[in-house]
């Protein structure tokens, strides 16, 4: 459990300076842009591996990571819906359209879409707090972003029809291949029989 949280505190504090421009600022004006993109980089990197490691730990031990509720099977079945705009609204995030344009910061909301689905069809602790954690970093940071200037990946970039229809046909083939095969290789969970 102690990688598992450690790598949420890590990746998830890292991202939480952005949504403080003060400090963000103050950071950078001490360190300068480029260490601080570089130390926010390799932060969030490490995070993310120790979170990574520490989730795979904590599911290979039944008594370290206790089931707090058995989540019904229809569950299942909405990761699986939700899981659709999700990744359409992930590619999104790095195609400028008009989905994009209205949404705002796609990435938050497939973020959110992404957490809560698995939080609501995974009861063990570990699965409670990565998928927790990451929920609640994402409305956190979706409710911030209303208050600061975060243009996103694509700065202020609008598209329109043709990305909307690059963003939804990516999207699909993302959620295809994690359906197919992704999530069965890189997660070790398959989720066709």
């Amino acid at each position: 459990m102690t990688l598992l949280i450690g790598g949420l505190l890590l990746f998830i504090g890292a991202h939480l300076v952005p949504t403080q421009p003060a400090l963000r600022q103050a950071l950078i004006g001490r360190i300068g842009e480029g260490p601080y993109k570089g130390a926010f980089s390799l932060i969030s990197a490490v995070g993310l591996v120790l979170l990574v490691f520490g989730y795979g730990q904590m599911q290979g031990l039944a008594r370290g990571n206790p089931q707090l509720w058995v989540p019904p099977v229809w569950t299942k079945h909405l990761v699986f819906l939700l899981m659709v705009p999700a990744m359409i609204l992930l590619v999104a995030a790095y195609v400028p359209s008009g989905i994009r344009t209205a949404v705002g910061h796609p990435m938050l909301i497939a973020l959110m879409l992404w957490a809560l689905g698995h939080l609501l069809a995974n009861g063990d602790l570990a699965s409670v707090l990565l998928f927790g954690s990451f929920l609640a970093y994402a409305v956190y940071d979706r409710i911030s972003v209303r208050h600061r200037p975060s243009p996103g990946p694509l700065g202020r970039a609008q598209g329109g029809r043709v990305g909307d229809a690059i963003a939804v046909g990516l999207g699909l083939i993302l959620y295809a291949f994690m359906l197919v095969w992704g999530h069965a290789k890189l997660i070790g969970v398959p989720l066709l029989a």
